[in-house]
């Protein structure tokens, strides 16, 4: 029997997860609901077979398995106003909300409900994203449908929920991190002679193409870049460049900076 998913939040993120889930085929479209208070802006998605509401209440009523997209200042009004329709034994909560933990949720709804936070990051809309998982009181087949359900939009780790504000920086943060070094590769292939367009390409292909080494091989960076690295050779003059420049370095701190930001705030 399929589980019936209500996403609360029909902004970027939520739409994403329900167009990636019917992309893939795992969930019927009229088993999943999406609220929004402007339904108007989910019409796209009715089309398609979804059920849309502007009634959160209604949405959790439909369902088997909540998923919670709004926004962190939001997320007490809104689980205040679902308390009498969340049913612990009937229900799985699974938070997507940047920064709520799980102790938060569950006091946030008043139940002992189940409960699995959600780390995706923006590749999700292309069903590319890398999500960590972290859950407490969760069933094991209620935990693998959920795992099931993010690998339908890419890469899923289950982690520990205190490594979730670490899997905030490598994950969602690493998305810009890695968006700044094409960049600046784009304007180097740039200076060096080819057009912008073409320089894109080459450079988001090469990266593609380097992420999947690893992820395909189960290398590790230093194996692949062995490969690249010949005596006396231009890649090995580069990368020693770069880091008498700070590059591996300068990337480490930033990650520690942004971390140190989440923990502090």
């Amino acid at each position: 029997m399929s589980k019936k998913i209500a996403i609360i939040g029909g902004g970027n993120l939520g739409t994403a997860i329900a167009e990636g889930l019917i992309q893939s085929g795992f969930v019927q479209p009229k088993h999943i609901i999406v609220t929004k208070r402007n339904v108007a802006t989910l019409m796209h998605l009715e089309r398609k077979g979804v059920l849309v509401s502007d009634d959160n209440n209604e949405a959790v009523r439909h369902a088997d398995i909540i998923i919670l997209a709004v926004k962190p200042f939001q997320v007490d009004e809104v689980l205040a106003k679902l308390k009498a329709d969340i049913d612990p034994k009937k229900h799985l909560l699974v938070s997507v909300i940047t920064g709520v933990s799980i102790d938060h949720i569950i006091g946030a709804s008043g139940q002992p409900v189940p409960v699995i936070r959600a780390m995706p990051n923006t590749a999700i809309a292309i069903q590319e994203s890398m999500t960590c998982l972290s859950f407490r009181d969760v069933q094991k087949d209620d935990l693998e449908y959920v795992q099931e359900l993010f690998n339908q939009l890419g890469k899923v780790a289950v982690i520990e929920e205190k490594l979730m504000d670490a899997a905030t920086v490598l994950g969602a943060c690493g998305t810009a991190y890695a968006m700044r070094y094409m960049r600046a590769n784009i304007q180097g292939g740039i200076e060096i002679g080819f057009d912008a367009v073409t320089a894109t390409l080459i450079a988001a292909q090469t990266v593609k193409g380097a992420a999947d080494l690893l992820l395909k091989r189960g290398t590790h960076p230093e194996q692949e870049i062995d490969k690249v690295t010949t005596p006396k050779g231009c890649t090995i003059a580069g990368l020693n460049e770069m880091e008498h420049q700070g590059f591996s370095s300068s990337l480490i701190k930033g990650i520690m900076a942004s971390f140190d930001k989440i923990v502090k705030s």
